[in-house]
């Protein structure tokens, strides 16, 4: 099983910084920097950092990787210094259950764009709004599924993995047909 070094831990890290970064900028200026805007950003901000709590405190004590360096994204050892360890069968049901906490984070820059593009069209906020979905909705999920998910002993039973196969990435593969992650 692979270790990863701060640095990797850092890089993994950088593509949902970025998409957190990209989204608040998307918020305060869809209403052109008010007051309102930069505090609907920095409340679009703290629920990111809010939400890689949530999964540190509700998912990753659950994960083969928990108090392991070999979490891409150092959730793990964080993870080992403020929750008890959980029965790592539970992870598949926890990561579903908890995962929808997150979801909004992807939708919210984008609505809060569209919505300030319906009243008043920009070329910047169609810009910005574009730039935030490639990278949330692409780069994100290549890096987490190329770089964090490879390695991941729980790959067959999670959730993120097995999407968009018709049924769990076990089924797939007692099937004799193996999907591509």
């Amino acid at each position: 099983m692979r270790e990863y070094t701060k640095q990797e831990t850092i890089s993994a890290n950088i593509p949902y910084a970025a998409m957190l970064l990209i989204g608040a900028v998307t918020i305060a200026y869809a209403y052109g920097f008010s007051p309102s805007a930069l505090a609907g950003a920095v409340s679009y901000l703290a629920y990111g950092i809010a939400g890689a709590f949530w999964i540190i405190i509700f998912v990753c004590p659950y994960c083969a990787h928990y108090s392991t360096s070999r979490c891409p994204c150092g959730y793990g050892t964080i993870s080992a210094r403020i929750m008890k360890g959980g029965d790592r069968d539970c992870f598949a049901e926890k990561f579903r259950r908890h995962i929808p906490v997150i979801v909004p984070l992807w939708i919210i820059p984008v609505a809060c764009g569209g919505l300030a593009l319906w009243s008043s069209f920009s070329w910047r906020l169609v810009g910005l709004v574009s730039v935030f979905v490639v990278e949330s909705c692409i780069i994100l999920p290549i890096v987490s599924r190329k770089h964090c998910c490879v390695d991941c002993p729980q790959k067959n039973d999670c959730p993120w993995m097995a999407r968009g196969s018709r049924g769990t990435q076990q089924e797939v593969e007692d099937d004799g047909i193996i999907s591509a992650p």
